[in-house]
């Protein structure tokens, strides 16, 4: 069933001949999904010096059958006399994350350049260590949960059992760049209370910034700052802000350079977070929102861009609070694409019968509906606002709100688009993603609109190198 059968024997022959001591077989893995395979698998122990002394430290690696150009799935194989140390490079269960699996690229990357890094990182932090008799007793039965992850049970499951409690519920954000969105964002996600951890994955270059900086001097509650993509691992929604700042001469050069920089970063948290919800706020919202969808294989449920969130509830709050027009608010929406081309419209809501009471009523909702664009006009979106917003659709996804907000979605089969485009439309949201798009009342002035955005965003997308 190996898609590369050829490939993947050669180099696991390059294995057996390095480590002789590696032992190969077949077994069923159970990935976190609940989908099951046939995978190839080899148990051993590799050579590693720490303090002045050598130890053999035991490991199982799963190969997966799209090898060579997927990473193998990594563990640890403690003996019953033998703790897991949990730490930068390996979870409480024995899951291995390094940064040569995350940057995994064939040819470059392979199995023996992986352990050699794997021995690398265990010279530096040693894994493992020796527990007394009476630890080594309570360590059996954590080694039999663990050895039933390493064979395939879910890490839900097993967390639920080996921490005594249900660490499953356990709400993680990860925040990608650190840029003044990426800080807004973490600070309004810390500030609403929805998350139990926040990490900040700061990946720029050289010294820390000063925001990052600041964030660390003043160390906030349950945020962690890193620079290794591991420690994002099971992240219940990753919010998406990095923007490349390259010389780009055209806006497709911009739009490009961006897509060069999320390949090196979807794939990563993808790996890490196989269960996330992706929230993209990266500009050009839209086209990288299909961006990071393709290049994390995705449902299209989970991912998803920011949209028009903001410009919703702005719109909704003067309908309601300086327009005094709460019952038109509550159907109101800003839909489309972001910028010039976003359009107003209206979900649920029921004119009169008559049809001349009908049309005045259509006419007088139009009327206070441009009131309320001519209000926020000039706004503008300023990243602590966006920051709000997304906490806003933070606090809907983890807490299963089910509350109906715009955000870009794939807009396929919506309006007679029949291209794979991203537009903001007004949706359910849920600890998935996306639950269901909410119908839209029929206007071919906003259909039209809609499906002119879809027509230029899709001729951009397939000028792009992904």
């Amino acid at each position: 069933q190996y898609k590369f059968r050829d490939l993947t024997i050669e180099e696991l022959k390059n294995v057996s001949k390095t480590y002789p001591n590696f032992t190969f077989s077949m077994n069923t893995y159970t990935f976190k999904d609940g989908s099951q395979k046939d995978l190839l698998n080899f148990t051993g122990t590799v050579p590693v010096k720490y303090a002045g002394n050598s130890y053999n430290i035991p490991i199982q690696l799963w190969i997966l059958d799209s090898h060579p150009f997927a990473p193998p799935i990594c563990f640890l194989k403690p003996t019953a006399n033998m703790g897991i140390s949990v730490g930068k490079h390996v979870d409480a269960h024995g899951r291995i994350y390094l940064p040569y699996l995350q940057n995994w690229s064939h040819p470059k990357s392979t199995v023996t350049g992986l352990i050699k890094e794997m021995i690398a990182k265990f010279e530096e932090e040693l894994p493992l260590y020796s527990l007394s008799s009476s630890d080594a007793a309570r360590q059996s039965e954590l080694l039999s949960y663990i050895a039933k992850i390493t064979e395939g049970e879910t890490d839900v499951k097993s967390r639920s059992k080996i921490g005594g409690k249900n660490e499953g519920c356990f709400n993680k954000i990860t925040v990608v760049g650190a840029g003044d969105l990426g800080i807004a964002c973490v600070l309004a996600v810390a500030a609403k209370g929805v998350a139990d951890k926040v990490i900040l994955l700061d990946l720029s270059e050289g010294a820390a910034k000063g925001g990052t900086m600041d964030l660390e001097i003043f160390a906030l509650p349950n945020v962690e700052i890193s620079r290794d993509f591991s420690a994002s691992a099971d992240s219940k929604v990753v919010v998406v802000t990095v923007n490349s700042l390259g010389n780009a001469q055209t806006y497709l050069d911009v739009i490009q350079s961006n897509v060069d920089l999320f390949k090196g970063v979807i794939p990563a948290i993808s790996h890490y977070s196989q269960n996330a919800v992706l929230l993209v706020a990266s500009h050009p919202v839209e086209v990288m929102t299909y961006v990071a969808w393709k290049l994390s294989t995705f449902p299209k449920s989970r991912v998803i861009g920011v949209g028009a969130n903001l410009d919703s509830e702005r719109f909704q709050y003067v309908l309601t609070n300086l327009l005094k027009a709460e019952v038109l608010a509550k159907d109101a929406w800003v839909i489309g694409e972001q910028g010039e081309d976003k359009v107003s419209s209206w979900t649920s809501y029921n004119l009169v019968a008559n049809q001349v009471e009908g049309m005045a009523a259509r006419n007088s909702r139009e009327e206070v509906a441009n009131r309320a664009v001519e209000v926020l006009k000039g706004k503008g979106q300023r990243s602590w606002s966006v920051g709000l917003s997304v906490a806003d659709l933070t606090d809907s996804i983890l807490k299963d709100k089910r509350k109906v907000h715009s955000i870009s979605t794939l807009a396929k089969g919506c309006c007679n688009i029949n291209s794979e485009v991203f537009l903001s439309l007004p949706c359910i949201l849920g600890t998935r993603g996306v639950i269901e798009m909410v119908k839209l009342e029929e206007d071919p002035l906003v259909q039209e609109k809609l499906q002119s955005s879809a027509g230029s965003i899709h001729d951009l997308q397939q000028q792009l190198k992904l």
